[in-house]
């Protein structure tokens, strides 16, 4: 797994660790460098205070999608896109 590790990855051990666990590299990296920034502790404490992707709008899950950068969402259907927007 060393070759996917992006040499702009602050924490290479926990992008690792993420990337084992089948998480993308994109979110493995930005979880990595936010726990290099502001200590792994920080970042655990700072989850969950987002309502749940089944609540939101298809409208409100495309425009995350936009906001984040992912293409080839417009045609997929809600559950697709909650996929998408969690694997990320």
């Amino acid at each position: 797994m060393a070759e996917d590790r992006n040499p702009s990855v602050k924490d290479g051990e926990l992008y690792e660790k993420l990337r084992g666990e089948g998480n993308s590299k994109q979110k493995s990296a930005r979880i990595a460098n936010a726990a290099a920034r502001d200590g792994r502790g920080a970042v655990g404490e700072r989850g969950g205070e987002s309502g749940s992707y089944e609540d939101w709008t298809v409208r409100q899950l495309r425009d995350r999608a936009k906001d984040i950068g992912l293409t080839g969402y417009s045609d997929l259907t809600k559950k697709d896109l909650i996929r998408e927007l969690r694997n990320s």
